[in-house]
């Protein structure tokens, strides 16, 4: 069973997430602040993290970051709001996803399977992938850059993969979402384009200008070689 780390300072809403994962199968550790939630993580490893945004001390934002630093984790940001910047922001953080509150359970279980489903490339083999200076190895999970080695989330990494398996092809975000996230109706596009902007930073020469992961204007994105 995966192991699922609940980061919530409301202890009715921590309570009422466990009770329903763990009704879903999973195993639940739950913890009321970012202090705990690394110390926790350090010693041990959950298979993905839910985080709440407006925590005590150390906030879901830093506490993401820091989580990040040390793993490829899946995280999910759980915010009251919905609003734009929230949402950026957490996913900028090195969030894979978010939900809103109130949620639905059911939901919430849904959005957790793909993640953990998605959480390795399901068709990786022994070709690698390149464009310009970028190696891709799929079967190892392993993008280098020059030569060296760029670390990359597993969600960057999925959706580095899709769209080197399809170069010079435009990429709607909602068959990302579906390759990438595994999401169909209820994904949101800004996930994608948050994490393109991510993937920017890491391979293109300037990221401000992409030579390579291109924006097409009302369609998508496509890898340019």
């Amino acid at each position: 069973m995966s192991r699922i780390l609940i980061v919530e300072d409301d202890e009715r809403i921590r309570s009422s997430m466990r009770l329903a994962l763990e009704d879903e199968g999973y195993t639940v550790e739950d913890v009321a602040g970012g202090e705990e939630a690394v110390s926790r993580f350090t010693d041990e490893p959950a298979e993905l993290v839910l985080i709440d945004l407006m925590l005590p001390g150390i906030d879901g934002f830093e506490t993401c970051r820091t989580l990040r630093r040390q793993s490829t984790v899946p995280i999910i940001m759980v915010t009251a709001r919905s609003d734009t910047h929230d949402v950026v922001a957490g996913l900028e953080a090195g969030a894979d996803d978010y939900v809103t509150k109130p949620f639905v359970a059911k939901e919430l279980a849904a959005r957790i399977r793909a993640l953990l489903r998605r959480s390795r490339p399901d068709d990786a083999g022994d070709t690698s992938l390149s464009f310009g200076d970028v190696e891709i190895e799929p079967d190892a999970g392993v993008v280098r850059r020059h030569g060296d080695e760029v670390h990359c989330t597993r969600t960057e990494f999925r959706l580095l993969c899709e769209l080197a398996d399809h170069p010079g092809k435009v990429l709607s975000r909602e068959h990302l979402l579906e390759r990438v996230w595994g999401y169909d109706y209820f994904g949101d596009g800004r996930l994608v384009d948050v994490h393109v902007r991510r993937l920017r930073t890491k391979v293109e020469p300037d990221p401000a200008n992409p030579r390579f992961i291109l924006t097409v204007r009302g369609m998508g994105y496509k890898l340019a070689v």
